[in-house]
This record gives structure tokens, sequence and C-alpha cells, in this order.
């Protein structure tokens, strides 16, 4: 199998611990540790205390599956396996798919979400929203974009990196073209819980359709990227079996430490959560001043959920050149869309972060100078 560079990961590579201040970053808030061990129940506290720093169940420990399970209306224990996210990508992939086989994907998204797709000699297919129409991702448009030959549809909702939302009929109706097809479905749910303002949340695939696999974890939504836990949710106990075998190959089990600080995290899943909304929403406030103030150079379609969104900037014909300048100049890194492989129009701004009021002073002191 040979793969391309990941563009994305590698422009991160470059700067994300060398850039002074971080205005892109996909996750919210990270939770310190201390904060978080003090939200730990007896039982929970206990299994920290006395850990042993063995191996781990493959699957993932019961009661974090247990805590996981609860998340969603159809799924068991047994219905669930942990992994890395990005981990969990590539493992369905290579568990569920063959060379010849056709795939139907969100874009612009994660690189992973095609790319190993591609790498292992499926045909993909890209699904792509109407940026005008608030990066709206048609019924319609998936619909003539299924084959009978189509293996696997890939959706990302809260989509990454718009911040797109589909109606929650929309989005059903989009898991009955893909069972009609008989097709399964890899769907990306990392921002589910980070609804903005009154838009509706939607059900989880895997509760509304059996060859779903829904995949989720606590690196976004939850601002616990560093415990490096995420985990599909899926009925289709053989297609799971597959993509457990395949982790045979990979990690074989998660880090002890960090299962328990994620039981930990989703026993207290709400509190959490609800600190992650509320900085979204006070964030947003301060992005719709400075995108107000600035609507003749960068404009947007306001996201619907996650803390991620695609800002086109009109004031530069180029966003590679506009994002290496920014970041050499005032010590700011966004991220341009050529990373997405979606053009040099647009950037992605993240506004899940404690800090982004006084970043984006900073950034609009920086964008003043620049258009004199």
């Amino acid at each position: 199998m040979s793969i391309p560079r990941f563009e994305l990961e590698r422009y991160f590579a470059r700067h994300e611990f060398a850039a002074r201040y971080l205005l892109c970053c996909s996750d919210c808030e990270p939770v310190p540790m201390d904060e978080l061990l003090e939200l730990a129940d007896e039982e929970a506290g206990d299994l920290w205390s006395s850990l042993r720093l063995g191996y781990t169940e493959s699957a993932g420990h019961p009661l974090l599956r247990d805590a996981i399970a609860a998340t969603y209306r159809a799924i068991r224990r047994e219905d669930v396996l942990v992994a890395a996210p990005e981990e969990c990508i590539c493992l369905t992939m290579t568990a569920l798919l063959e060379a010849g086989d056709h795939v139907v994907c969100t874009f612009p998204g994660y690189q992973s979400l095609f790319e190993i797709a591609r790498s292992i000699g499926c045909d993909v297919s890209l699904w792509v929203p109407d940026e005008d129409a608030g990066w709206r991702f048609r019924v319609e448009d998936l619909s003539a974009l299924l084959r009978d030959e189509t293996r696997l549809v890939v959706a990302n909702f809260p989509h990454n990196p718009t911040g797109a939302l589909p109606a929650v009929a929309e989005f059903e109706a989009m898991v009955d073209l893909i069972r009609d097809a008989g097709a399964a479905l890899l769907s990306d749910e990392m921002y589910r819980g980070l609804e903005i303002g009154d838009a509706e949340p939607l059900p989880a695939a895997c509760d509304l359709y059996g060859r779903a696999l829904t995949l989720s974890g606590l690196s976004k939504a939850y601002g616990l990227a560093g415990l490096r836990i995420g985990w599909l949710a899926c009925r289709d106990g053989e297609a799971l079996e597959r993509v457990a075998e395949a982790k045979d190959y990979t990690t074989i089990c998660s880090s002890a430490p960090s299962e328990i600080l994620a039981l930990i995290a989703l026993r207290n899943r709400d509190e959490l959560i609800v600190r992650q909304r509320a900085r979204i929403e006070r964030n947003l406030a301060h992005l719709d001043r400075v995108l107000e103030e600035h609507a003749g150079q960068l404009c947007w379609n306001r996201p619907q959920a996650g803390s991620v969104g695609f800002v086109r900037v009109d004031c530069a014909e180029d966003t590679d050149r506009f994002c290496a300048d920014l970041v050499e100049e005032a010590g700011i890194l966004l991220l341009p869309s050529s990373v997405f492989s979606y053009g040099a129009r647009h950037v992605r701004i993240g506004f899940g972060r404690e800090d982004l009021p006084e970043v984006l002073d900073r950034f609009a002191v920086w964008l003043g100078e620049r258009l004199g």
C-alpha cells in the first residue's frame, strides 16, 4: 500500500509547537489532569489509585465500553471497540475494503477518511457541499454518487472543516439511501454534542442503521486529545470483529491510564461538554465581531456545530502565502485550505480554545496593518 503524505498533519508537525498562537485548532480547550481527577466517582477513583501498568483488554476496559454504550440508544458493550480515533479510521478501511470497491466520502475533510481507501485501490467519489447554500450536503447529490458496487459511504457530521450540520430529516434520508444501496456507513461523529445555538443534534448513525460504524472519541468535544482514546460503535458484529482482528497488528490495546481517565470523562460527559459549549458560544461572539469589522476581506457561513469553521479570504489570492506571512510576522497559525486539497481561498479557524479573544485581537491588528 502506497499512501500520500498527510498534508494537514505534516503542516501541524512543522508549525503547531513552534507558533506562539494557534487559531486553527480542531479541538476544544484541553482539560487539566487535576480537574478531571476531581470528577472521579469512588469506583473510578479506586481504579485510578490501584492501577497497574500492564496490558489492557484489546476491545477496551469493560466499564469504559459500558460508559461509551450508554451514550447511544441501541448499543451494548459488545458493540464497542476502543482505539485511537485515527487508528479506527485506518483499521476500518483496512478491514472492510478491497481494491476495486467504490467508496463515497464527504469532502473537504480529514485526509485519511478518503485517502486510505484510495491507497487500498478503491474508486473514491467525493461528496462536496454547496458553499453558497451554507455548506449544505445535498441528499440528491449523495443519491447521484451511489452505485450498485458502492461498498462504503464515509460521512462526517458535524463537519470538519466547515461546521455544517444537516437537518435531522436530511440525515435520516441520507442513511436510508445508504441502506437501500446495501453499503456500510462509517460516520465520523467526533464533534457530536457541540451543536451551536438551537441546532438540533443528529441521531447517532449506529442507532439508525445496523451496518453503520460510528466513529467518536474524546479528542474534540471533551478536550482530551492527549488521552488518544476513541471508539467504534457498531451493531454489525462480523464487521466489528474484522476491525478488532486488524487491531492486533497495530496497538493491540489502549493505554491503561488513558482508559481510566476516559471512564471518568464519560461518566461526567454532560459537565465537560457543557463547559466546552459555553466557551464556544463566547468565542463565536468575538469571531462575529471580527468578521463583521473585516466583512470586505473575510467571510464565512457561520458553523452550526463543532469548534471549527471555514473562512473565505477575499483579501488574498493565495491562502498558503497568507498563512505563511501570518505565522512568520505575527506568530499566529491558521490552516490554509490547500491542506484539504480544496483550493487556495479558504482557511480553517478553530474557536474552541480559551485564548481565542486574545489571538483574534492580534490577528485583527496584523490584518489591519497588512491592508494598510
